[in-house]
């Protein structure tokens, strides 16, 4: 028997056998909606109020209009389905900026969506007199609109065009600008750093339905988009020459990547806030079982997004009883240390 008649055989016992890797994702992909399924209701039945669990249940299917019935109907379910709402979006967008810029430190902050938020939600405060979360959603999504549009063009007049790096330094740029941009505001006028600072810190609390209703089909288009990008996205992550010998154009895989990051982060943070951390966390996480293929990395990094948001806002509601810890904090004390872990690790792998 010669040699190469013996590396076939070697070469595919040290590869997982596709099968078991697909059972291994999609047995993933149901943890996570079960777990997923266990924290909508944590969220529906736990609270700064303790409501017994047979009213809980008898609020869901028998209301009588007492006053935990409204608590469940009219507070907690919809911040529930908000927290999935922005969750899911946080955490494909997320996964998209670590894919894009090949950069696995990336969040949607990274191409200004943040920054762009909030220095248009104090535009509107200091200039036109906003004062409702209403007015909030629009502002803040205009504002992350603007933001990542520019980045984008930005990065494509640098030399080579929009790539990862162009990206990730054009963002920097558009970021630092737009918060001296903010500072400014919020030291000139105090009615504007008050409100600032009660959106600024990242919450689902306060939010009703109607905050849900306005940025849902938002969410929804990026999410289409995103998952119709993923083949492209793995093609990319080869780099651009194979992407392009593959039949992907760079050009159009980039410019709908931006738009379904904008999409998503833009929605989630006009709805709630900048949230630091979650959209650099749930893609290392999940990472764990889907590995680098993003047509399964990005539906996980979905779900897990929404699992770890509602369970750090069931957190917030317990440990500050009588008071709430604001998600966005909770969420940040959760990222903190794995951002440092993460850091400090000598390979941090291909994204």
């Amino acid at each position: 028997m010669n040699a190469t008649s013996v590396r076939p055989r070697a070469s595919g016992a040290s590869a997982p056998p596709r099968g078991s890797s697909r059972r291994r994702r999609l047995l993933g992909l149901a943890a996570l909606a079960a777990a997923l399924l266990i924290a909508v209701l944590a969220s529906i039945a736990i609270g700064t109020k303790v409501i017994p669990p047979n009213e809980v249940l008898s609020a869901l299917v028998a209301p009588t209009g007492s006053e935990n019935d409204v608590v469940i109907r009219s507070l907690r379910i919809p911040r529930t389905l908000l927290g999935v709402l922005v969750g899911i979006a946080l955490g494909l967008a997320g996964a998209l900026v670590q894919g894009f810029t090949r950069n696995p430190l990336g969040d949607p902050g990274l191409l200004g969506v943040n920054a762009g938020a909030a220095f248009f939600v104090v535009i509107g405060i200091y200039v036109f007199g906003v004062s409702s979360l209403f007015g909030y959603v629009w502002f803040a999504f205009a504002g992350a609109l603007v933001a990542s549009v520019a980045v984008f063009l930005i990065g494509t007049r640098a030399p080579g065009g929009a790539t990862p790096v162009s990206l990730a330094l054009a963002g920097a740029a558009v970021t630092f600008l737009l918060q001296a941009g903010t500072s400014s505001v919020v030291l000139l006028d105090e009615t504007s750093l008050d409100a600032y600072r009660f959106w600024v810190v990242g919450s689902l609390a306060g939010r009703d339905a109607a905050v849900a209703g306005q940025v849902v089909w938002f969410v929804v288009a990026g999410a289409v988009l995103a998952l119709a990008v993923a083949p492209a996205l793995n093609a990319l992550s080869l780099g651009d020459d194979v992407a392009t010998s593959l039949g992907h154009s760079v050009r159009r895989t980039r410019v709908v990547g931006v738009v379904a990051i904008t999409l998503l982060a833009g929605a989630a943070t006009a709805a709630c806030g900048p949230i630091v951390f979650l959209g650099l966390i749930v893609p290392h996480v999940v990472r764990v079982f889907t590995g680098p293929d993003h047509r399964w990395l990005l539906p996980a990094s979905g779900l897990a997004g929404a699992v770890l948001l509602l369970l750090a806002d069931v957190v917030g509601r317990v440990v500050a009883r009588p008071g709430e810890l604001q998600v966005g904090i909770v969420v940040a004390l959760i990222g903190g240390p794995f951002f440092i872990a993460l850091v400090r690790r000598r390979k941090l792998g291909a994204v």
